[in-house]
C-alpha cells in the first residue's frame, strides 16, 4: 500500500478537461469548483448570444486578398435563430440577391462560408487563421475561390444555398460549435460536394474541435485540403468519403519496408 496514490482519481483528473475528481468540502463541491462551473456556464452563454464583428472579420480576410460578402439568414435576430433552426438554413431575400450578383461575375471551384452558428467567440478567434492556413493548399490544388460569404444567423445547411448560388463545386462552412462547459470557442468545418438546398448531413464531412487544446487551424486546413482533393476525385463527400490519410501513410511505410527488404 505504500506506493498507492492517496486519491486514484487525481492522476485521471490531470489528464482531461472533463469535470472529474473535483473533491468535496463536507457534502458539497469545493467553492473554487462551483465558481469554475459558473464561469464556464457564463462563457458558454456569452458565446451563443454574442455577435460577430463582421466588419473586423471582413477586413482581416480582405487583407489576405479575399473578396467578402456580408449576408444574413431569415432568422432576423438571435431569439428567432435559437427557436427556428429552419430559418437559419435560408438566406434573407436581399442577401440572396447580393450573392447572385457576385455569382454573375465568375463561377468558382470552392466557396467558403463563415457562419456564426452557436459560438461567435469561435468564429472571431479561429476562422481567419484557418482560412489563411488553407490558402496555400487552395493554390497548390489549383482551385478558384469565390467570395467568402460572412453569414449571420447561420446554420450549416445555409452553405448549400450559398454554394449553389455561387455555382461552386464544393462549399466549406466554417461555423461556431455549440459551446460546452470545457470549451466555448470550438469551431467546426463542414465540406459538401456539389452543394444545393436539400443536401443532408450524410452528404458532408465534418472537421470539429478547432481550438487551442483541440485541433490547430493549420492542422484543420491540411485535413480540409486532403478532403477537398479526395472529394474532387471521388465526386462526393459524406459517408462515401473516408479520411484515409493514416491508411495511406501505412501503405507508404509498407512499400518502403518492401523496397528495403528487396535490397537486402
Amino acid at each position: 500500500m505504500s506506493g498507492s496514490p492517496r486519491d486514484p482519481w487525481a492522476s485521471m483528473g490531470a489528464r482531461t478537461p472533463a469535470r472529474i475528481a473535483l473533491g468535496r468540502t463536507g457534502v458539497s463541491l469545493p467553492t473554487h469548483e462551483v465558481l469554475s462551473f459558473a464561469l464556464a456556464h457564463a462563457q458558454a452563454r456569452d458565446a451563443v448570444h454574442a455577435r460577430v464583428d463582421w466588419a473586423a472579420l471582413a477586413q482581416r480576410l480582405q487583407a489576405l486578398g479575399l473578396a467578402t460578402i456580408e449576408a444574413g439568414s431569415e432568422a432576423r435576430d438571435r431569439a428567432v435563430y435559437l427557436r427556428r433552426p429552419d430559418l437559419g438554413r435560408r438566406f434573407a431575400g436581399a442577401s440572396r440577391e447580393s450573392i447572385e450578383a457576385a455569382a454573375e461575375k465568375a463561377s468558382c471551384d470552392l466557396a467558403i462560408v463563415i457562419g456564426d452558428g452557436l459560438s461567435a467567440t469561435a468564429v472571431a478567434a479561429h476562422a481567419p487563421a484557418l482560412v489563411e492556413a488553407l490558402l496555400p493548399h487552395v493554390a497548390r490544388l489549383g482551385l478558384k475561390l469565390g467570395p467568402v460569404v460572412l453569414a449571420e444567423g447561420a446554420r450549416v445547411a445555409l452553405g448549400d444555398e450559398a454554394g449553389a448560388l455561387l455555382g461552386a463545386r464544393l462549399v466549406a462552412v466554417l461555423i461556431g460549435e455549440r459551446p460546452g462547459l470545457s470549451a466555448a470557442d470550438s469551431l467546426s468545418v463542414y465540406l459538401t460536394y456539389e452543394p444545393r438546398p436539400g443536401r443532408t448531413d450524410a452528404e458532408r464531412n465534418c472537421i470539429s474541435n478547432v481550438r487551442p487544446g483541440g485541433l490547430a487551424p493549420s492542422a484543420a486546413a491540411a485535413t480540409l485540403a486532403w478532403l477537398i482533393e479526395a472529394a474532387c476525385a471521388l465526386r462526393a463527400t459524406g459517408v462515401r468519403l473516408k479520411d484515409m490519410r493514416d491508411a495511406d501513410a501505412l501503405d507508404a511505410d509498407d512499400a518502403g519496408a518492401d523496397a528495403q527488404n528487396k535490397l537486402r
